[in-house]
């Protein structure tokens, strides 16, 4: 089965046949750096697995031990797609965000724990929604009316996903 990870603007693309050899969460903090969040999810298939399509721009940075990490990115859009490791010459690595499948293979393991955000294990015990949570006012017309009533403020919000502000 081939699977398709993409940049946001589709211009990088790695396409993997068959299944991941590995998939782990990476808590370090070069990647929770190169994801802009707290994490970084991987996973690892053959070379021979993987065709490559695109353009990348690479930033190289210093792993473990002297090795290097090789991370590709897109030169338009700058999603990081694939990366590449002296650690493991016969892999490369997909980040997981880029295939935007919601069945992807889970982690089968979590590494960095050391600098792990000390709230990330308890994520699903927190408010979780199929989407974004609907604001109040769309929810209830009794709540608006009540806060209207009380003068309290209401706030609407018609921010983009994930938060993003509308250029």
């Amino acid at each position: 089965m081939a699977r398709v990870a993409h940049c946001s603007c589709g211009l990088l693309r790695a396409e993997a046949d068959g299944e991941p050899v590995l998939v782990h969460v990476c808590n370090c903090i070069e990647c929770q750096r190169r994801t802009g969040s707290v994490l970084g999810v991987s996973s690892f298939f053959s070379k021979s697995e993987v065709h490559i399509q695109g353009t990348s721009k690479l930033y190289v940075r210093d792993g473990q031990e002297g090795r290097k990490v090789r991370l590709h990115f897109c030169p338009e859009c700058g999603t990081t797609v694939y990366g590449e490791a002296d650690a493991r010459p016969d892999l490369i690595g997909i980040f997981v965000g880029a295939f935007a499948d919601p069945n992807f293979p889970a982690p089968t393991r979590s590494i960095w724990e050391q600098s792990q955000h000390p709230w990330v294990a308890s994520i699903r015990r927190s408010g979780t929604f199929p989407k974004r949570r609907q604001p109040e006012w769309l929810d209830d017309s009794s709540r608006l009316a009540k806060r209207r009533a009380i003068k309290e403020p209401i706030y609407y919000s018609r921010r983009p996903p994930c938060g993003m502000l509308a250029a």
